[in-house]
C-alpha cells in the first residue's frame, strides 16, 4: 500500500506539450521527468548540463521532491544526476530543472519529451540538534569508511 499527498503542479509555456509526470507502475517509487528543451542538447564525454522539465510546483510543507537518476541511462549511456539526489524544497516554486552528467564513453544527445531523471516525493524530518561535550560509545567507535567489513 502507498500513501499519497496532493502536488500542485504547473505546465510552463515550454512544456505545454510534454505529458505530466508519472508513476509507470503501480508500485514505482518515482515518476518519471522530460526533457523540455526546444533543440537536442549534446552531452560530451564529462559533461554536464541544467536540463529544463518545463514543470514547477507546490509541495506541502512537511515534504520534499528527490530527483534521481534513470536506471535506463546510467546503465545503457553512463548519463546520471550529477548531485543525486536532488532536492526540491516545499518553498520552491521555480522550474525543475536536472543536472544531467555524461559519464560515459562517447557523445549523448537529449531530446525534447525524453525521460531524464525520476521525481520521488517524501516526508521530511527536522532533527534536533543537541550539543554535547561527549558522545556514547559503540562498538565500532570512530571507524570510519571500510571499518565494518572486509571489502
Amino acid at each position: 500500500m502507498t500513501n499519497s499527498v496532493p502536488v500542485a503542479i504547473k505546465r510552463l509555456p515550454h512544456g505545454l506539450d510534454l505529458p505530466l509526470p508519472a508513476y509507470q507502475t503501480d508500485d514505482a517509487a518515482g515518476m518519471d521527468l522530460y526533457a523540455a528543451v526546444e533543440a537536442p542538447v549534446a552531452l560530451g564525454p564529462g559533461e554536464y548540463g541544467l536540463i529544463p522539465t518545463g514543470l514547477s510546483m507546490a509541495l506541502p510543507s512537511g515534504y520534499e521532491a528527490q530527483v534521481r537518476p534513470r536506471s535506463g541511462l546510467s546503465a545503457k549511456h553512463g548519463v546520471t544526476v550529477l548531485n543525486s539526489p536532488g532536492t526540491i524544497d516545499a518553498d520552491y516554486r521555480g522550474e525543475v530543472k536536472v543536472i544531467l552528467i555524461n559519464h560515459g564513453q562517447s557523445a549523448f544527445e537529449i531530446t525534447r519529451g525524453e525521460r531524464i531523471a525520476q521525481m520521488l516525493i517524501a516526508p521530511v524530518t527536522h532533527g534536533v540538534l543537541e550539543e554535547v561535550d561527549t558522545l556514547p560509545e559503540t562498538v565500532r567507535g570512530e571507524g570510519g569508511f571500510g571499518s565494518t567489513g572486509t571489502g
